[in-house]
């Protein structure tokens, strides 16, 4: 049985062989043509197709003209120098105003005070201008008090009172008689009000507070040593 069915599939194959090769063509049996020409026939309507070109990319749009930013133009500002009350009255008045908080400070600084030897007062110019031979006379410099201490003559000016009597004690040697120790000024504290930064805008809001700056004017910042 075997044997019978490996003879069936010799023949079956030699059988196949004979037929694809052509062999058994006179007998009519011979396999489809798989030329380009059967394929041609195979196709639905060749004359429609048509090869599908890809879509140009749209081209770039001109780029749109960016209109530049400039900074507003600022400049420092600084007032000046104003004693507290007037400080205090002036602060009042930045904070009622469309001032921003932070565009304005009032920047304080310490005054010390200052003595001076001191001559004075006379009762008139005559008996100052005697006075004033005097020291000529001894080779002792001076000049003219000041303020409410005129009619008077300074004999010398110092930061602590220390210092002034120190120099009272050398006048007192050469013979100056009626000098003495004053206070010319008390130490205080000062401040100015401060816009590092002011724009066009702030400046025209300072320009409604003149009232309360008093008469102290706005000049730019002095320059960094």
């Amino acid at each position: 049985m075997l044997r019978f069915a490996l003879l069936v599939l010799l023949i079956a194959n030699a059988g196949y062989l004979a037929w694809t090769q052509g062999w058994m063509a006179n007998l009519g049996w011979t396999p489809e043509e798989q030329s380009e020409p059967y394929r041609l026939k195979q196709q639905v309507r060749p004359d429609v197709l048509s090869i599908a070109q890809p879509e140009a990319a749209p081209a770039p749009a001109p780029n749109e003209p960016v209109e530049e930013i400039l900074p507003e133009e600022t400049i420092c500002l600084q007032s000046e120098s104003m004693d507290e009350a007037q400080s205090k009255k002036l602060q009042r008045a930045l904070q009622s105003s469309n001032l921003p908080s932070g565009s304005w400070a009032m920047v304080p600084s310490s005054i010390a005070g200052r003595w001076m030897v001191y001559l004075g007062k006379f009762p008139n110019e005559m008996s100052m201008e005697k006075r004033r031979a005097e020291l000529r006379s001894r080779k002792i410099g001076y000049d003219r008090a000041g303020g409410n201490l005129e009619p008077g003559l300074s004999l010398g000016r110092f930061s602590s009172e220390e210092a002034a009597t120190r120099e009272l004690s050398h006048m007192l040697n050469q013979g100056v008689r009626g000098a003495r120790v004053v206070q010319e000024r008390a130490p205080q504290t000062l401040y100015v009000l401060r816009l590092p930064q002011a724009t066009v805008a702030q400046r025209n809001v300072l320009q409604t507070l003149q009232s309360a700056l008093e008469g102290k004017a706005l000049r730019a910042c002095p320059a960094a040593p």
